[in-house]
């Protein structure tokens, strides 16, 4: 590869994430210069359906006029605020009282954060700070999954349940525990129902409770449907067993709607569209399409009152971060809150989600495909190397970033998570742009069937 000016000027300056830096080194960056709608155009003019919508989370696609507006507009009139000591700006009480009115559950009150991890740690602090003002000071392990995505600081990357968030960074910390991934057919065991495999789910993690001793578990987060672990939806009953074990062992339950909320699933949470009943619940990217760099935590009024009264008997609820509240982020949130309810995103997303979902579904036959799995306008391929006994590929060969690549010389943009695709476009995908995104993964999977002969004729 010839590397562009953008190219080699990045090598030398940028150190990126979930990257090999050898590998940069040697192949330089794709640069994206400009985006429109569910578009983006690199640094060539060449244009790309972002069928990940960025990360999970560009919503509303990447010219909204009206986020760029309030994104001006906040910083002509107050472009920072904080929210310490009885302080706080107008814009970060009006994105407050809107996410209150809209949580799919009550909630008793908002913090802010800018991003998910952050979103996330600050409900695990909590979480002990709560078990402390109860004086229950051996209340403090916090269950996750495997395959978990919680964020990387150092706490919730304990919380994620993926190998390569813990490889040498000496994580998990103490007191993080991780039970079963719900996924059936990566794990459920052969002649096992799908309700079986569910009940089996729940007893693993009542026998783990047991194991750990329940005086000592303080929580379970759970996101609706497991976004970076490979877009697992759960099985039927699962939460349903999951929260009564919750229940019964006064285990409060953190609902992480990073990926899932504002429309995502079909519903304006992924809570309401699972039936979930959570003490906390923490968001972050759609909550401003991913414009301006913010999260939130909402918690339960009974956790409330334990930090108001707790805080007044210490002092002070001794936890804060510079920019929350930020309110150049919290006028850009409350905007897209608006054009989510002007448009009613939700129900466009249940419109094209039966389409998207069929359009998935009709990969089913094509021979690298072992399962298809997703929710709303959230999807996931699974590629396998024999389809009748679920066998993958030899991780050396990458099959997943072989597809990737393919899939972009086509002009689509996905992610692979291993060698599940990931697709999560941007919910304002329309039925013309989601026929092209389908085609174009057909493409992608003949041109990894095609890649893998070869390789194959060449051994011979």
């Amino acid at each position: 590869m010839i590397f562009n000016s953008w190219s080699a000027r990045d090598k030398k300056a940028q150190l990126h994430s979930y990257t090999n830096a050898l590998k940069h080194e040697e192949m330089g960056p794709f640069v994206v210069e400009s985006g429109k709608g569910i578009y983006v155009f690199d640094d060539e003019g060449r244009s790309y359906i972002e069928g990940m919508a960025g990360l999970w989370c560009t919503s509303l696609g990447f010219n909204q006029p009206r986020l760029v507006d309030a994104a001006k507009k906040q910083m002509e009139q107050l472009p920072f605020y904080h929210n310490f000591t009885h302080k706080t700006s107008t814009v970060s009480i009006e994105l407050a009282e809107a996410l209150l009115k809209i949580s799919p559950v009550p909630m008793s009150k908002a913090y802010f954060t800018t991003s998910g991890s952050e979103a996330n740690d600050t409900a695990m602090k909590i979480v002990w700070y709560y078990n402390n003002a109860l004086n229950r000071p051996r209340k403090k392990k916090i269950i996750s999954r495997i395959k978990a995505y919680h964020g990387v600081t150092i706490a919730t990357a304990s919380l994620t349940g993926l190998a390569n968030n813990h490889n040498d960074f000496d994580l998990p910390i103490s007191g993080i525990i991780h039970t079963d991934c719900p996924h059936y057919y990566r794990y459920g065991h052969e002649g096992e129902t799908i309700e079986e495999f569910s009940q089996r789910c729940a007893d693993n993690l009542e026998t783990l409770i047991q194991k750990e001793d329940p005086e000592t578990i303080a929580a379970f987060i759970a996101e609706p449907v497991m976004g970076a672990g490979g877009v697992i939806v759960p099985p039927p009953t699962y939460f349903e067993k999951i929260q009564e074990i919750l229940c019964r062992h006064d285990i409060l339950f953190i609902v992480d709607e990073v990926i899932c909320g504002f429309g995502r699933t079909g519903q304006m949470f992924g809570t309401t569209t699972f039936d979930l009943k959570p003490d906390m619940i923490t968001m972050a990217k759609a909550l401003s399409s991913a414009y301006v760099p913010i999260g939130a935590l909402l918690i339960n009024e009974k956790i409330y009152n334990i930090i108001r009264d707790n805080s007044n008997k210490i002092g002070t609820f001794g936890h804060g971060f510079t920019y929350s509240g930020h309110p150049v982020g919290a006028a850009v949130a409350c905007e897209t809150l608006k054009i989510y309810q002007e448009i009613d995103i939700v129900s466009h997303v249940q419109k094209m989600s039966s389409l998207f979902q069929q359009g998935l579904q009709s990969l089913i036959d094509h021979p690298l495909v072992g399962e298809i799995r997703g929710i709303g306008l959230l999807g996931g391929i699974e590629l396998v190397k024999n389809k009748k006994i679920k066998e993958s590929f030899p991780a050396n060969l990458a099959i997943g970033t072989e597809m990737i690549r393919f899939l972009q010389k086509h002009g689509l943009i996905l992610r692979n998570i291993q060698d599940t695709i990931a697709c999560c476009p941007p919910l304002i995908i329309n039925e013309e742009q989601i026929t092209d995104l389908i085609d174009k993964i057909k493409m992608g999977l003949n041109d990894t069937l095609n890649w893998i002969y070869e390789k194959e004729y060449d051994k011979n």
